[in-house]
Formats: structure tokens, C-alpha cells, sequence
């Protein structure tokens, strides 16, 4: 049972990416409040959660409406996290993601969140490691980027600029890993 977590529970973790949030997040909420960012915080969250759980319930039914497989999925969504994975590696692409006050739905809760990455790993750990253990990974990540929020200046003073960039950093090369076992399982899968 605890190999079985763990796998569903290091996928989800790397997807979120708290530390790399933690960022993103305090560059979002930097004209907002202490209150406000907690606010608009737990509003992401809640948003993320409602369209991770929503996607796990709802994708299989999505896929067969428009007669997609899981190896077309894992294909498509590991080269969409290789593309995300190497633009952070690399710098590329919009420092600014958002910006404004109301920043809690869209772009913290999605794409931010529960965004490809995460939406693509829930969909294979379902098949992989079951519903309980995917929907206990993914509970247990959200409530850590609550965490993670919630203490979100005292972070980026311990981490430092630098230091939360360097984990993100090797946070997105694991993410670049998870993209190329994603497609490789879809092409094997496919061509079976």
C-alpha cells in the first residue's frame, strides 16, 4: 500500500509543483494583501481541486465522445509537459503569468494548478494505482500547496530568490523525465 502511494503520490507532487508555485504565486499576489493573496490562495486550490477531480471522473467519458484513447492522451500530454518542462529549464516564454488582483481562478487555480501536467499524471494513476490512492495523493499535494501558500513569505525569505528558482529548476527536470515516460508508454501502448 505505501509503494502504491508513493507512486501516485511523487507524479502529482512533481506535476504541482509546490515550490515552483510558491513563486508564481507570491509574483501574482505582489499589489494584493496579506489577506487577499490568502483568499485568492485557497481559491485556487479549491478550483484546482473541482477540475482535477471533475477530469478524473469525466476524461474517460470525454475521450470516448471524441474517440481518443489513454496512449493518444499520454502521448499528447507528455510532449505538452516536455514542452512546459523545457521552456522553465530553459527561461523561455512570459516571465509575467497573470497579474491584477483576482488571480485565485484563473491563471493560479488553472492552468497553474491543474494544469496539463497534473491532469495527465491523474488520469494514468487511475489506471495505474487505482482512484483511492490517486484521489489521496492529489488531497494530500493540495493540501501542501496550502501549506506552501499559507507560509509563502517566511518560505521565500528561508529559500531565498535563487534557491526556490534552483528547485524549480530541478523540479521541471524531473517533470521532463515524467513527459518522456509518458510518451514512451503511449507509444508502446499504441502500438500494441
Amino acid at each position: 500500500m505505501i509503494e502504491k502511494f508513493f507512486l501516485a503520490f511523487i507524479p502529482v507532487f512533481v506535476a504541482i509543483d509546490p515550490i515552483g508555485l510558491v513563486a508564481i504565486f507570491m509574483g501574482l499576489g505582489t499589489s494584493a494583501s496579506r489577506d487577499h493573496r490568502k483568499q485568492q490562495a485557497f481559491l485556487g486550490i479549491f478550483t484546482a481541486l473541482c477540475v482535477a477531480v471533475g477530469f478524473i471522473f469525466l476524461g474517460k467519458i470525454i475521450f470516448a465522445a471524441l474517440g481518443i484513447t489513454v496512449a493518444d492522451f499520454q502521448v499528447a500530454g507528455g510532449l505538452i509537459l516536455l514542452g512546459l518542462a523545457g521552456r522553465e529549464l530553459l527561461g523561455l516564454g512570459p516571465h509575467d503569468r497573470g497579474g491584477g488582483d483576482e488571480f485565485g481562478v484563473v491563471p493560479l487555480g488553472m492552468p497553474l494548478i491543474a494544469g496539463p501536467a497534473l491532469l495527465t499524471a491523474l488520469l494514468i494513476l487511475v489506471d495505474t494505482v487505482g482512484l483511492l490512492f490517486t484521489l489521496v495523493s492529489l488531497l494530500i499535494n493540495l493540501a501542501l500547496v496550502a501549506i506552501a501558500f499559507c507560509n509563502a513569505d517566511q518560505f521565500t525569505r528561508w529559500m531565498g530568490k535563487q534557491g526556490l528558482r534552483g528547485a524549480s529548476k530541478i523540479i521541471a527536470l524531473l517533470l521532463a523525465a515524467i513527459a518522456v515516460s509518458l510518451i514512451r508508454r503511449g507509444w508502446h501502448a499504441a502500438g500494441a
